[in-house]
C-alpha cells in the first residue's frame, strides 16, 4: 500500500479559487492546466485516477472540465470539496462576463477587450499542443491505441463525426478489445512521467482502499438526487410563482435546463442548438450578437458554455418586462448560468461513487482506456482547429500570433513555465501589439 498524504482543505480552497481565474483555453486547456498542477506538480491525484475521473466526465452532458474539478474536489474533501471546486471553477467568469455583457449592451463594442485578449489565442494553441504531446505519451502505449487516436482524429476532422458517437464507438471498441486482446487495453503505469517516490506521496493513489464517502449506497443516491433536483429548479419555480410562468426568466431557466441535459461533446457541439433556439425560435438576440457573445466567452476564463450567460443577459436586457434593463439582464444571466451548471453537481455526486466502485474492473478499464485514446485524437483535432482559426485567419497568416504561439509552446515544453505565467505574458504582449 503506498504511503499517502492528505491535502489541507484550505490549500485546496486556494488552488480552486486561483484556477477559476486562469482556466483559459476551453476544456482541453483547462484539463491540461489541472493535469499539470494536480498530477505532475502537487501530486494530489495519480495519473490513473485522474484519467479514470476524466473519462467518466467525458461521457456526461455539460462542461467536462468543471465536472472533473468537482470529481477531484469530491475525492479530496467529500461533498464540500466538490462544491468548492465546481463553484470557483466558474465564479470568476460569471462576474467577468456579467461586466462585459453590460459593457456590450450599453456601449455596443468591446474593442479594448479584444485587444487585451488577442494574445490569449496563440497561448491557447500552445497549451493544447503541449497537452496533446504530454497526454499522448502517457496514454498511447501501443499501436492499437495510436491507431484508435488517429482514427478518432480523422473521423472528427475530416468527416465531422459527432463527439458522442466517437466516444461510444471507442467504448465499444475497448469492450471488445478487453475480450480479444486484454493486455493492449490495460492501464499501464510504465512509461508514466510520475516518479516512484512521487507516486508514494500521492494523496489519491492508484491502490488505496476506497474511502467511506466514495462507497455507493442507494440511500445516498436517492438523497443526492432529491436535494440536487430541488436546488436546481427552486429559482425557476420561485420566479414563475412571482412573475408568471410565461415570463422570460422562466423561459430561460427551462430552456437552459434542457440544454444542460443534451450538451454531450462540450460547448461546440451545442452552439448550433443554442443559436437556433435563442435567435430563431425565441428571438432573444440577433445572429451577430450570438457571435459576439461567443467571442466574449472564448476570451474569458471558465467553460466556453458560459456563452449561455451572455444569451440570458441579452435576452432579458432586451425584454425587461417592467424591470430596469440592467437588473433584468443580471437576473437573466444568473438564472441561465444556474440552470446550465447546477446539473453538473448532480451528475458527479450521483454517479462518481458508482464509477469509483467499478475502478479496477477489467471491462471498464478497457472501455475507459479506449476512450482516453480517442480523446487524444479529438484533442489533436482541437489543436488543429484552434491553429487554423487563431493563427491562419481568412486575411492570411498572423505572423505575430504564430511567433507568440511558438514562443509559448517552447516556454511550456522546454522551460516548464507555469500556465499563469504563459497566459499572463501572452495577454500582455497581445495587448501591447494591438494598441501600439
Amino acid at each position: 500500500m503506498p504511503n499517502q498524504t492528505t491535502v489541507d482543505f484550505w490549500e485546496a480552497f486556494r488552488y480552486w479559487l486561483k484556477l477559476g481565474f486562469i482556466n483559459f483555453g476551453g476544456p482541453t486547456g483547462q484539463i491540461a492546466i489541472m493535469h499539470k498542477a494536480l498530477v505532475e506538480e502537487k501530486r494530489w491525484i495519480s495519473e490513473e485516477r485522474f484519467l479514470h475521473a476524466l473519462n467518466y466526465c467525458m461521457l456526461l452532458p455539460g462542461p467536462e472540465a468543471q465536472q472533473l474539478a468537482i470529481y477531484i474536489g469530491w475525492l479530496l474533501h467529500r461533498t464540500i470539496g466538490g462544491i468548492v471546486a465546481g463553484v470557483f471553477f466558474v465564479l470568476p467568469s460569471v462576474f467577468i462576463l456579467l461586466g462585459l455583457s453590460w459593457i456590450y449592451a450599453v456601449h455596443g463594442n468591446v474593442s479594448w477587450v479584444t485587444a487585451f485578449f488577442y494574445g490569449l489565442k496563440p497561448a491557447v494553441v500552445a497549451i493544447v499542443a503541449e497537452a496533446v504531446i504530454r497526454i499522448g505519451k502517457k496514454t498511447l502505449k501501443n499501436a492499437i491505441l495510436i491507431g484508435l487516436a488517429l482514427t478518432a482524429f480523422i473521423a472528427i476532422y475530416v468527416y465531422q463525426v459527432s463527439f458522442p458517437l466517437i466516444v461510444l464507438s471507442a467504448g465499444l471498441f475497448g469492450f471488445l478489445g478487453s475480450h480479444i486482446a486484454p493486455a493492449k487495453f490495460a492501464f499501464s503505469k510504465a512509461g508514466s512521467n510520475s516518479k516512484t517516490e512521487g507516486a508514494e506521496t500521492t494523496a489519491i493513489s492508484d491502490d488505496e482502499s476506497p474511502q467511506e464517502h466514495t462507497r455507493p449506497t442507494w440511500r445516498r443516491f436517492l438523497n443526492v438526487v432529491a436535494i440536487c433536483v430541488v436546488l436546481w429548479f427552486s429559482p425557476i419555480v420561485l420566479l414563475g410563482a412571482t412573475r408568471g410562468w410565461d415570463d422570460i426568466f422562466v423561459q430561460e431557466g427551462i430552456f437552459f435546463s434542457k440544454a444542460a441535459m443534451v450538451t454531450f461533446g462540450g460547448a461546440y457541439s451545442v452552439l448550433a442548438y443554442l443559436a437556433q433556439q435563442a435567435v430563431h425560435h425565441y428571438g432573444w438576440i440577433k445572429p451577430e450578437q450570438m457571435l459576439d457573445g461567443l467571442g466574449l466567452a472564448e476570451t474569458t476564463p471558465g467553460p466556453l458554455i458560459m456563452v449561455t450567460q451572455f444569451v440570458g443577459f441579452m435576452g432579458a436586457y432586451n425584454r425587461p418586462h417592467g424591470l430596469d434593463p440592467l437588473m433584468a439582464g443580471i437576473i437573466g444571466g444568473l438564472i441561465s448560468t444556474w440552470a446550465t451548471f447546477a446539473p453538473c453537481f448532480l451528475w458527479i455526486f450521483v454517479g462518481a461513487p458508482f464509477i469509483e466502485h467499478l475502478r479496477g474492473n477489467q471491462n471498464l478499464t478497457a472501455i475507459l482506456t479506449a476512450i482516453t485514446a480517442a480523446v487524444v485524437g479529438v484533442v489533436l483535432n482541437l489543436a488543429v482547429f484552434f491553429t487554423q482559426h487563431a493563427l491562419f485567419p481568412n486575411a492570411g497568416p498572423d505572423w505575430f500570433g504564430i511567433g507568440l504561439a511558438v514562443a509559448a509552446f517552447i516556454a511550456l515544453l522546454r522551460f516548464h513555465w507555469s500556465m499563469p505565467t504563459v497566459i499572463g505574458s501572452a495577454a500582455a504582449l497581445g495587448f501591447l501589439w494591438k494598441m501600439v
